[in-house]
């Protein structure tokens, strides 16, 4: 190869390798660019997030302190619906007192004025004028809330009263004095400022002491507690002189009225208050009374049912007409009839006519007795009854089951003394009416030694 050629070869390399240079470096110019262009629209977008994100949190922050000022607002409002409620409650439940108050600065605050006018008027300094007012005004209000501290605390509070109205008087004078002597000829306006002194006190003194006395209730639960301590000292004077000497023996409040009452009865009469030895011994003797009627009634009792029955049946005003109107006999309604003996009969087991239930048995035990005659004659052995020897030595043993059942509050019958004693019917039945004598004879026998007693 030529030179020329050589040259031109290197000539056309180099030219080449420019090229390639220049194309290596327009790449490279070309990627810092776009990297220069990514990075700032990497920038630009992390700027765009942060100033949302600045954006997003100033709203949150205004959001927050939106919600705060409403909820100062809404806490501040209710507060202040609480301070009226608290307010129209108050009003609501002491109303008296609201009015006092209301009436009581109406009478305050011109007097004070007035006072002040009137030693002004005197030439006295206003300064020293409004002192001296207030001196007055609060010294007698200063005395009022002193007396009912003194009240409060059980101490007497009388000297505090008297020395209030002593200084509502003098306060009241200088105001009548100085418009006295302002306005001769309208006296009346005087007697005004003069009563403007005294109406705040006269109310708050009838408010503190007029308004809690005692009630109608308190004062007749008191009368009848006088009357009913003078009627036991008149009545029972021996057991209350007992009570006073416990009380006076006991230290002091150890025991009270009532409880010394007490103890003195159990003393003197050996049973709880209101009850002794008479009472038991009177409620004893109604009881063994009210047992002979019972008994007397047991004997009669067909007549007594079968004189109803046709008292009823006769009866000239039925119904609703016959009410009120006494009748002869035990005429009493059907449904009466039906119904179980109630009251102190039904505890003797006697009766007006008996509960259905005991008609039931008396017709049972009559089934029973007439099928065990009939077999007993159908058979024709038949046993005899027992002899009155012999029912004359079973009396004691009947008169105690005849205790025990009017004890239980069964009546004495037939079939009770049959069953507890062991023998026939019949012969129950005539010693029923054995033991029936017996205990009346008693019942007389112990009411004429009573009598003979008294």
């Amino acid at each position: 190869m030529s030179y020329r050629e050589e040259r031109r070869a290197d000539q056309a390399a180099e030219r080449a390798q420019d090229r390639e240079d220049m194309r290596l470096k327009l790449e490279a110019q070309l990627k810092a660019k776009e990297i220069a262009a990514e990075q700032k629209r990497a920038d630009d977008e992390a700027k765009r997030e942060q100033a949302r994100k600045d954006a997003e949190a100033k709203r949150r922050q205004e959001l927050a302190d939106k919600r705060a000022r409403q909820q100062e607002k809404d806490r501040k409002k209710a507060a202040r619906r609480a301070k009226v409620a608290k307010l129209t409650r108050w009003l609501n439940a002491n109303p008296v007192t609201a009015f006092v108050g209301f009436v009581m600065v109406c009478s305050i605050v011109p007097a004070v004025i007035s006072q002040v006018g009137a030693l002004s008027h005197a030439k006295v300094n206003v300064l020293l004028a409004a002192l001296l007012s207030a001196m007055l005004e609060g010294t007698a209000w200063a005395l009022t809330f002193m007396g009912k501290a003194a009240e409060d605390a059980g101490r007497p509070a009388g000297k505090y009263r008297v020395a209030t109205w002593c200084t509502a008087f003098l306060a009241a004078g200088v105001n009548y004095w100085h418009w006295a002597a302002t306005l001769p000829n309208d006296q009346w306006v005087a007697v005004v400022f003069a009563c403007s002194s005294l109406i705040a006190i006269y109310l708050w003194d009838m408010k503190t002491h007029g308004s809690h006395g005692k009630t109608k209730e308190q004062r007749r639960q008191e009368k009848a507690r006088r009357q009913h301590l003078k009627d036991r000292r008149k009545h029972h004077k021996d057991i209350a002189d007992e009570a006073d000497r416990l009380v006076s023996a006991l230290p002091f409040e150890a025991v009270t009225d009532e409880e010394a009452f007490a103890t003195a009865w159990r003393i003197r009469k050996g049973a709880e208050p209101g009850l002794s030895a008479e009472v038991y011994a009177a409620a004893t003797d109604a009881r063994v009374q009210l047992g002979a009627a019972f008994e007397l009634g047991e004997h009669v009792r067909p007549e007594l049912v079968r004189a109803g029955m046709l008292a009823s049946l006769y009866n000239p005003l039925p119904h609703r007409l016959s009410e009120g109107i006494p009748t002869l006999g035990p005429a009493l309604p059907i449904p009466a009839l039906r119904r179980p003996s109630e009251g102190a009969t039904a505890l003797a087991g006697i009766g007006m006519y008996g509960s259905e239930a005991a008609s039931e048995k008396a017709r049972e035990n009559a089934r029973e007795k007439a099928s065990g005659n009939a077999g007993d004659d159908a058979s024709g052995n038949g046993r005899r009854g027992r002899s009155d020897e012999e029912l004359e030595a079973l009396l004691p043993d009947a008169l105690k089951v005849a205790a025990e059942l009017v004890a239980e509050g069964n009546q004495i019958s037939a079939a009770a003394l049959s069953k507890r004693l062991g023998i026939r019917r019949d012969d129950a039945r005539r010693l029923r009416d054995r033991v029936v004598a017996e205990r009346k004879l008693r019942l007389i026998d112990a009411a004429t030694e009573t009598a003979v007693g008294a």
